[in-house]
């Protein structure tokens, strides 16, 4: 029998999206060509937009469907679920024309002949306008999983074929303009891996939120991989940085374990259902390094190769499953990622400025503001309530709930990570959302006016009633160059990607005290010294032995995947440093040391137990170079040093430099390089540069000797300012006496920056002035300083300030 319907993977390739539709294409491009690299992809064939073409006409539906949506309004959600309804009911009528049902019999009992009799099959939809770089379709289509015998397999085709008009695609369509009557369905008929026995998970090409194109991000869950996009858990995350990667370092750059409390598994006869996860097996990775490093691998080669194919730069969305019984890794699908694959070179500013404390935190999606009244919806079946401009605020959404977003100002859910439904789609739309808000359904009401804010990074916030932003716009092509280095100062590495794309040279200050304060948590002290905690042996009296159980539950809790408890702060802090330094690889990231006070430092867990409760002026106290080379405190500077190193020597970061804050003495610097040197981190052919911070008047008075030392100095003025004119900077009552402007201090700044130059070392400065004050910068600039670090949210401005004055 002559094919007409069926065309098989090895028969595929981009050629054929008009006959089988982008994921079919794809995944037939993918068999053809990258299997040969080294890449797994179950095989299959696709049911083609002829054959759906062929049903229609068969069954006389296209003038009925017709006829259905003459009478369709589509800024009506009523009209939006009866026409969806009508024309689904007339669709699951239909029968499969002979000649049609002939061919798929045959191509299911051929796939029998290849991987066994009654074999399982993945049945997915693949549109003709579907997974092209504009339009993703992400999950609007139903799929079908573990269908096994020709009728199953008969059935789930149908019902796949009348998902072409599913509420959600309907909305799709039409908010992408794409004609109901001109879009054909194909469908893929693909082998199924036994992810249920193992993982699976979702694979970018970039960072999904800023669109940085220098990493892979991988999700992983157990069991098969549907659960993701409905958000019903937080998969384990991984993040590998490609540049490293391809230099053959094991460049996974971030590891989070998420909370994966469910899976789907195989049905006994036919299908899926959900099952819990093992409490072990919530508190252990789904993929190994081995297995993180090879899926980033193929990534970087399916990505490439569509680039290559399309001469232009082609992130790509893939799938992929292992399968439990053998072992092996299989890509099951890649489709163009759709937000960032179009540069652009205008860059939008969102700037909210406020007071207020937010109501509710989760993880932001986008980069925008949406402000608008609460609107509750628990279920999909009341979205008829929703009205346009709304901020909708839901458990978890699924595809059932697409037709909502175009008009949501906003989405808030409770559940959900950067991957489910309502990020993907949000994302698409360009419409502010956060998700795992946790509690959002409980503490918001219907009718309350809330503000959205996405554009702290991944910190989503929500406050109370109407809060007031600006928005402004760039264009970085026609952006003014300096003469000064601009460098920047990068505290949060969730911010690090997006920051990227600003004007810059670098970084001249990424702060370890916010990784350490936001990610960590703990003391480093309180997890070297764990078993003392555990055991009591800190604490004196019975209030105190109480108060270690409570910590020692505590850090349980937060390094419950090691048993090593020192291994934690290395590996957080490690990934903390390497995510800013793989954010502008291979331009210099110069990593400060922790700099907090006694007081910050008494405020993470189990402080109390190692940081003295009374210093009398704590920023001038037990801070900087003479903290690391006390012998209570070394062993957590040195699992500062092991952490750098690791990001140098394991991810291949060798772009980071390291700087020793508040030295007060040539004594001091001395030993700190002893100490960093007894480390091993300044060992091998490319160690990292070795600077220190001029912000004591004894930087400056000694600075040749201190030159003899280090690399270079980084001018902390907010410090030197205070220590030069006697200022408490933390005493707003005498704030008005002096600033940086003052003689005496741009004297220090002079001196500084002329030794520095004329001994040909490093001289920056990473101090606010240069943004609040133009004449200071100008004053700089004309000392001939090397670079300015400035906050990001000032670079745009102080550029264009310091470019009137070249």
């Amino acid at each position: 029998m002559n094919k007409k319907y069926i065309l098989w993977f090895k028969e595929l390739g981009t050629k054929d999206v008009s006959r089988v539709g982008g994921k079919n294409a794809s995944l037939g491009e993918m068999y053809n060509h990258l299997t040969k690299k080294g890449i797994n992809v179950p095989d299959g064939f696709a049911f083609t937009t002829a054959a759906y073409w062929h049903f229609l006409k068969e069954n006389k539906l296209e003038k009925g469907l017709k006829e259905i949506f003459s009478e369709f309004n589509p800024r009506s959600l009523k009209s939006l679920q009866e026409t969806g309804k009508k024309a689904r009911k007339l669709v699951s009528a239909g029968e499969f024309p002979e000649d049609l049902r002939k061919e798929i019999i045959e191509a299911y009992r051929k796939l029998e002949k290849k991987y066994g009799e009654n074999c399982e099959t993945a049945v997915r939809s693949s549109g003709m306008a579907e997974d092209s770089p504009r339009d993703s379709f992400a999950g609007q289509f139903e799929t079908f999983l573990n269908i096994k015998g020709e009728e199953e397999l008969l059935k789930a085709i149908k019902e796949c074929l009348a998902s072409s008009f599913n509420d959600r695609v309907i909305s799709y369509r039409e908010e992408k303009k794409i004609n109901h009557f001109e879009f054909a369905l194909s469908i893929g008929i693909q082998k199924m891996v036994r992810s249920d026995l193992a993982s699976s998970g979702i694979m970018f090409t970039l960072d999904t939120e800023s669109g940085f194109r220098n990493v892979v991000l991988i999700n992983s869950i157990f069991g098969l991989g549907e659960m993701i996009v409905q958000g019903k858990i937080t998969a384990d995350e991984f993040y590998v940085f490609k540049p490293t990667l391809e230099q053959g370092f094991k460049a996974i750059i971030r590891k989070d374990l998420g909370r994966k409390t469910k899976k789907h598994v195989y049905n006994e006869k036919t299908g899926i259902k959900e099952v819990l996860v093992s409490p072990k097996d919530q508190l252990r990775f789904s993929l190994n390094d081995e297995e993180i490093l090879t899926l980033a691998k193929w990534g970087v080669i399916i990505e490439n190769h569509y680039s290559t194919l399309n001469k232009k730069w082609m992130p790509q969305d893939i799938e992929w499953a292992k399968d439990g019984k053998t072992g092996e890794l299989f890509i099951v699908q890649s489709r163009p990622e759709t937000i960032h694959s179009i540069p652009t070179n205008i860059y939008q500013e969102y700037q909210l400025s406020t007071t207020k404390k937010p109501i509710l935190t989760g993880t932001a999606i986008g980069n925008k503001i949406g402000i608008g009244k609460a609107r509750i919806i628990k279920s999909a079946s009341n979205l008829s309530e929703f009205q346009k401009g709304e901020v909708l605020i839901t458990k978890m959404t699924d595809p059932d709930w697409t037709s909502a977003f175009p008009m949501a100002s906003a989405i808030i859910t409770d559940e959900g990570s950067k991957t489910c439904h309502a990020a993907i789609i949000s994302r698409e739309l360009g419409v502010p959302c956060i998700v795992g808000a946790r509690d959002a359904t409980k503490k918001l009401k219907n009718g309350q006016e809330v503000t959205v804010d996405c554009t702290q990074g991944l910190n989503g916030r929500v406050f109370d009633g109407k809060v007031s932003y600006k928005i402004k716009e760039y264009n970085f092509k026609k952006f003014p160059k300096t003469k000064t280095k601009i460098v920047m100062n990068i505290g949060a590495p969730e911010i690090a990607f997006s920051s990227s794309f600003l004007p810059n040279e670098g970084v001249g200050l990424a702060r370890e005290e916010f990784i350490i304060a936001e990610k960590i948590r703990i003391h480093p002290l309180a997890l070297y010294h764990y078993n003392k905690i555990k055991n009591g042996s800190l604490g004196k009296t019975p209030e105190e032995k109480k108060k270690l159980k409570e910590i020692s539950k505590k850090i349980d809790e937060m390094t419950v995947e090691h048993k090593n408890k020192k291994e934690y702060f290395v590996k957080e802090l490690t990934e903390g440093i390497a995510q800013i330094a793989a954010a502008f690889y291979p331009k210099e990231v110069i990593v400060r040391f922790s700099d907090f006070k006694t007081n910050e430092y008494r405020n993470l867990i189990g402080g109390e137990f190692f940081e003295q409760a009374d210093e009398a002026n704590p920023m001038l106290g037990f801070r900087g170079a003479c903290r690391y080379i006390d012998s209570r405190f070394k062993p957590a500077f040195l699992m500062e040093c092991e952490s750098i190193k690791r990001a140098r020597e394991v991810f291949g970061l060798t772009n980071i430099s390291i700087m020793v804050p508040f030295c007060r003495t040539i004594k001091e610097a001395e030993q700190s390089k002893k100490l960093i040197k007894q480390s091993s981190l300044l060992d091998g052919k490319n160690p990292p540069k070795l600077y220190v911070m001029c912000e004591i008047p004894s930087n400056v008075v000694l600075v040749n000797e201190f030159l003899d030392i280090f690399d270079g100095m980084s001018i902390g003025s907010n410090d030197l300012t205070q220590l030069v004119l006697g200022i408490d900077r933390d005493n707003a009552v005498i704030q008005g006496i002096g600033d940086e402007r003052n003689e005496a201090v741009k004297n220090m700044i002079a001196e500084v920056i002329k030794v520095c130059k004329k001994r040909k070392k490093y001289v920056g400065i990473c101090g606010q002035a240069p943004s609040d004050f133009p004449e200071f910068a100008k004053f700089l600039a004309e000392q001939g300083i090397e670079s300015m670090s400035l906050n990001p949210d000032t670079v745009i401005k102080t550029i264009l300030e310091i470019s009137k004055l070249n």
